[in-house]
């Protein structure tokens, strides 16, 4: 990102006046938001295009003919362009999996066909599984679809589109959202890194989320009928809209959590918390797919799209200092409340043993469709695993990402209170002061100019300025650094 710099006037009476008074004068800084803090939640992973990683030095060209010998100048050049590709590699992150994706498809084009392997990576796997394997719970209005069964070929399908979505995260983060962010005035590094992650996540969720919504229509499960999970159990089979959306979402979460493992940015301080959200939800994608709980997990993979699209939105509002930020904020936490804690409690409600007062019937899990009350009576052959080995691990996973969403939801609540009732103040959990520091560097940067070439006229302008009595502790810090460089 190049930035324009205003060089120093000439050493003159007139050329001194005008520094003196660029220097007198206080460097505008842009507010920090107008929350006060950055609301928490599973949206906050990090990204290559935002990560610490730095490219390495290239030596000098000169070199490569230095050497006397052809191989060594060979040796040299092919060091050379590793290096270079590993510099193109770190600046621009996309292009490593646009080579990978290129090279997957180009491989299948040679020979496509379902005998080639890489069929299983690019479409889905199983069609027209036998009758048994089907699910007869469709709704009436969507016909006669074609289903497809689940398989160790669907891996392959899960790599793949997380390669795919590794490369539209960090091309869409670099080449659309940071140029945006630029124009929209955000100029600290840390706001413009949080923006690109926050708005690439808002343009998935966007899509994924509404998507998802239509997909329910066409299940039991709509509205979050909680009985339409359980009717029909085993649910082995489903339409191809249910499995791309059911895998693509896998591969989402599956990028999320390796790219927050790798550390590849300085973790933030509810680290702890985002890695073991990511870790569970791996988990219970991996387990309710391969065990059949796919019509409960749609639900809750809905409950956190539609809440994570409003997340990242408001964050964004935020970065901006946009007035609609508080109002939106409002209407954010009510969401968050509704699908995140109602209705992901009703489906935990649903695995518990017995009935409590005044919440209804309970247990749906047991009492609905076929249910194993002891290890003999698992039906393995037509892999009926609805029974009590199932029931606890279920209940114990969903309540452990209801937990980490209430500890998120009591964060939530806090900057609202404090923006609500104390005014705009600082969050002990939010990252201001390392945004002020950089955009501090920045109007160094700016002030600096082109130093090398003027530094006798600063050390002029530095003695008239001292002499006028206009210097502040801002303005001694500017131009002490001005001085060493």
């Amino acid at each position: 990102m190049s930035r324009q710099t205003e060089t120093f006037p000439s050493i003159g009476t007139n050329g001194m006046a005008s520094v003196q008074k660029d220097e007198t004068r206080p460097v505008q800084r842009r507010r920090t938001s107008r929350l006060g803090a950055d609301p928490r939640g599973d949206t906050g992973g990090n990204a290559l295009a935002t990560s610490n990683l730095k490219a390495p030095s290239l030596p000098a060209e000169g070199n490569l003919s230095a050497h006397p010998k052809d191989r060594g100048r060979k040796r040299k050049k092919a060091k050379n362009l590793v290096r270079r590709f590993r510099r193109a590699s770190l600046k621009h992150t996309w292009l490593i999996p646009l080579i990978l994706t290129a090279t997957i498809l180009s491989l299948y084009l040679i020979s496509p066909g379902e005998h080639n392997p890489l069929h299983a990576a690019i479409f889905l796997s199983y069609p027209n599984p036998p009758l048994n394997e089907r699910t007869n719970t469709l709704p009436a209005h969507i016909g006669n679809v074609t289903q497809y069964g689940k398989g160790p070929r669907d891996i392959a399908f899960v790599a793949f589109y997380t390669i795919v979505l590794l490369f539209t995260r960090e091309f869409l983060m670099q080449r659309l959202i940071r140029p945006m962010a630029i124009r929209l005035g955000i100029r600290s590094k840390g706001k413009i890194s949080r923006f690109m992650e926050q708005s690439y996540f808002a343009i998935y969720f966007s899509f994924i989320g509404p998507y998802g919504v239509w997909l329910m229509s066409r299940t039991p499960v709509w509205y979050f009928n909680v009985v339409g999970m359980y009717e029909g159990f085993p649910h082995r089979a489903h339409e191809a809209y249910f499995k791309a959306y059911y895998l693509i979402q896998a591969s989402f979460w599956v990028l999320q959590a390796l790219v927050l493992l790798l550390q590849l940015e300085k973790p933030r301080k509810d680290f702890r918390e985002l890695v073991l959200h990511h870790v569970i939800t791996v988990a219970l994608i991996a387990l309710s797919y391969r065990f059949h709980f796919t019509y409960m997990g749609i639900a809750v993979y809905i409950t956190h799209d539609v809440s994570d699209f409003f997340i990242a939105t408001s964050k964004i509002l935020n970065y901006l200092d946009s007035v609609a930020t508080g109002p939106y904020y409002i209407m954010f936490m009510c969401i968050w409340a509704y699908l995140r804690h109602f209705i992901n409690l009703r489906i935990l409600y649903s695995l518990f043993p017995f009935d409590l007062p005044y919440l209804g019937k309970a247990n749906q899990f047991m009492t609905v469709g076929p249910y194993a009350w002891k290890w003999s009576d698992v039906d393995f052959p037509n892999q009926q695993y609805k029974c009590f080995v199932s029931q606890p691990i279920t209940f114990f996973l969903l309540a452990s990402l209801q937990a980490v969403n209430l500890f998120w939801f009591f964060l939530i609540c806090r900057i609202f209170c404090r923006y609500a009732f104390k005014g705009v103040q600082k969050d002990e959990r939010s990252d201001d002061e390392e945004d002020v520091e950089e955009v501090e560097e920045v109007d160094v940067k700016r002030l600096n100019g082109s130093v090398n070439s003027h530094e006798k006229s600063v050390g002029n302008v530095e003695a008239v300025a001292v002499g006028n009595g206009h210097v502040s502790t801002a303005d001694g810090d500017r131009k002490a650094t001005l001085r060493k460089r």
